[in-house]
């Protein structure tokens, strides 16, 4: 049985999710961003208990058609973002229709309505926020990070990053207090746009 859970953006979400889930007795089989996988049938008191212990979480149990699929959306755009060495070399969309096995014109349209914001600006804000770890690691240049981002030229990338940050990548790389948004937070302040 899958279990499609909203917010769980990040490799310590999984390990919250995952310890909950040992101490209600129910073995995962896989687990991934925003989804997991149970072999064992759930009874409705399992699924209230659940729905508790993820809502004291910050977390919550989807079971709407339109919050898994975005959800679904998200988790394949944080994973290729931050978690992938590399970024798929096909466009954003080619790709998420390929993964998603949906129409990226569908997606993007239920995108919009769901969250308030666009897929677009969602990818954008998180390959800044990447951006910004990188710089902050100081292992790569701008233009390689630009490269590495896929940003056709280094002043496009450098245009994006002051337009989400307010600073040009140059100033944040002087800062001497570099400030990055943790994932979960960056969910949250797009949930209140």
């Amino acid at each position: 049985m899958k279990l499609y859970i909203k917010y769980m953006v990040s490799n310590c979400c999984k390990l919250m999710v995952k310890n909950e889930f040992n101490k209600l007795g129910i073995k995962i089989s896989r687990i991934e961003l925003g989804e997991l996988e149970v072999k064992q049938k759930i009874s409705l008191r399992q699924f209230d208990k659940i729905r508790s212990v993820l809502k004291k979480n910050g977390h919550e149990l989807m079971e709407d058609k339109k919050s898994i699929q975005i959800e679904k959306v998200k988790a394949a755009i944080i994973n290729t973002i931050h978690y992938s060495d590399e970024l798929p070399e096909v466009k954003f969309s080619e790709y998420l229709s390929t993964k998603l096995e949906c129409d990226y014109t569908y997606l993007s349209n239920l995108f919009s309505e769901v969250t308030g914001t666009t897929l677009q600006q969602f990818i954008i804000v998180h390959k800044i926020e990447r951006a910004k770890e990188l710089i902050i690691y100081n292992e790569m240049s701008l233009k390689e990070i630009a490269f590495k981002l896929h940003y056709s030229s280094l002043p496009h990338f450098s245009n994006q990053f002051k337009k989400i940050t307010g600073l040009s990548p140059v100033f944040f790389k002087s800062l001497k207090k570099k400030k990055r948004i943790a994932l979960e937070q960056l969910i949250e302040n797009q949930k209140l746009k």
